[in-house]
């Protein structure tokens, strides 16, 4: 996809961000313009539950163990999910815990493909 220049510089800077500083950012934007974006890749609490909103439309990837093989793990979610080397080495460091929420099951599936690839154990919610 090609971006203008200033859309690039924001994509630039937006990359540096931790995956918390990113989450509050689209909380600000989504209540700054009144409108509601696509899931993002956030670890840890703060979404809601599979038992408050019935589920089956959107699921959770969680890696239950990491596997023999961390740095390939690392990367596949850096890759996977547009993080930084930081906020992917996050991620896996919190395992065992969710590394993307209310995705939809193909895109949960891919993403659990990818990982179980990489070494790891994947489960979808």
């Amino acid at each position: 996809m090609e971006l203008s220049k200033n859309a690039q510089q924001i994509m630039d800077l937006l990359k540096e961000l931790s995956v918390t500083e990113l989450n509050d950012l689209v909380k600000a934007l989504e209540e700054e313009f009144g409108v509601s974006a696509a899931p993002v890749a956030v670890a840890g609490g703060g979404g809601a539950s599979d038992e408050e909103g019935g589920g089956s439309d959107t699921v959770t990837v969680e890696i239950a163990e990491i596997g023999q093989q961390k740095i390939t793990v690392i990367k596949t979610l850096k890759e996977a999910l547009g993080l930084g080397l930081k906020e992917a080495k996050e991620l896996v460091e919190k395992v065992p815990g969710p590394v993307k929420e209310n995705v939809s099951p193909d895109e949960g599936e891919e993403l659990k493909a990818k990982l179980e690839e990489a070494g790891a154990t994947v489960t979808l919610k």
